[in-house]
């Protein structure tokens, strides 16, 4: 068994939709691109049937890693949370101690982060670095320039 990712029913939703896409479409434009280069001649100097094979194999990959992916996937349930402190799926506000901008971030699985809709990555460094902080602690985050210092000012679900 894989790695349980938790997701909000919307992204769960989104995945199984391209799963769906990929299984049904995806395969039929393959099987027509190899189908088209297979009517041009012999197969052995084909250029297009290689690479419409390769693009088949591609997909497959794809696919099978999407399913994976929703295999191990899990809604979270969020009446079973602990709500006083930050962890997936939680909306933080947080303020920068040294230049004091606020901003706010969910936390949230790696195929659902999204910075402009302002969906992070539990994984990433900033989810990290939230992750289990109640309300008024400072969270200390390792990034690039060096550590950055933000205190947490809000959590809700």
């Amino acid at each position: 068994m894989g790695n349980i990712q938790y997701y909000t029913e919307e992204g769960l939703k989104k995945l199984k939709d391209e799963l769906q896409e990929l299984k049904t479409k995806g395969r039929q434009d393959i099987a027509k691109q190899i189908a088209e280069a297979r009517d041009k001649g012999d197969l052995s100097e084909n250029a297009e049937y290689d690479a419409a094979k390769d693009a088949q194999g591609l997909l497959e990959l794809k696919i099978a890693k999407l399913e994976a992916v929703v295999g191990n996937a899990r809604v979270m349930d969020n009446s079973r949370m602990d709500t006083s402190k930050v962890g997936i799926l939680s909306t933080v506000k947080i303020k920068n101690v040294k230049n004091g901008m606020t901003v706010s971030y969910t936390l949230v699985s790696e195929e659902e982060a999204d910075l402009k809709a302002g969906k992070i990555s539990l994984a990433s460094p900033f989810g990290r670095g939230l992750n289990g902080k109640s309300k008024g602690d400072i969270a200390q985050i390792q990034a690039p320039a060096g550590t950055l210092e933000f205190e947490i000012l809000d959590i809700s679900y």
